[in-house]
Formats: C-alpha cells, structure tokens, sequence
C-alpha cells in the first residue's frame, strides 16, 4: 500500500466515521455537506494553477496534494474507490 492508499483508506474510514477532531468530519459536517468539499476543490484548483503559473515547485507540489486530498474526500462521499480511478487510467492507456 503506497502513501496515497493510505491516505484514501482514512478519508474514506472519516466519512463513513465521523470524529471530532477529524479536517474530513469538519468539512463534511458542514451545512453545506458536499457542496462544501467541491467548494474546496475548487479552490485548490485555482491555487495549483496560480503556483504553476508562478513557477514555484515546492508551491506546486503543495497545491496539487492539497488538491488531490479534496479530491479523495469527494470520491469517499460518492463511494468511488482509487481502484475505480486506476481501472480507468488502464482503460484509456489501452
């Protein structure tokens, strides 16, 4: 199990787990629910563009797993796993 395994297997342990102290349950237990998860995807978007267009790596590097980790959330809420997205890349590399 690599490090985004890892990651995705407690995102998806917070959703369905719910814990006080937990960025996941915070963000979910937002009146907004889901709405507020894609709010925060798109907000990391927008800051992994502005660090590329900046040409700071470290940035870069930064945003996108901020970006990715909002993004494993939405996937946990909607029930899509990794292994969903990898088969996905297998089939369009064929």
């Amino acid at each position: 199990m690599d490090v985004l395994d890892e990651v995705f297997s407690v995102v998806r342990d917070r959703v369905r787990n719910p814990r006080e102290d937990s960025y996941v349950s915070s963000l979910l237990s937002d009146p907004k629910g889901l709405d507020r998860v894609l709010e925060k995807i798109g907000e990391e978007s927008f800051e992994v563009v502005i660090a590329a267009k900046n040409g700071r790596d470290g940035e870069i590097v930064a945003e996108s797993a901020d970006l990715i980790f909002h993004l494993m959330v939405m996937l946990a809420v909607k029930g899509i796993s990794l292994d969903d997205v990898r088969a996905e890349f297998a089939r369009r590399r064929k």
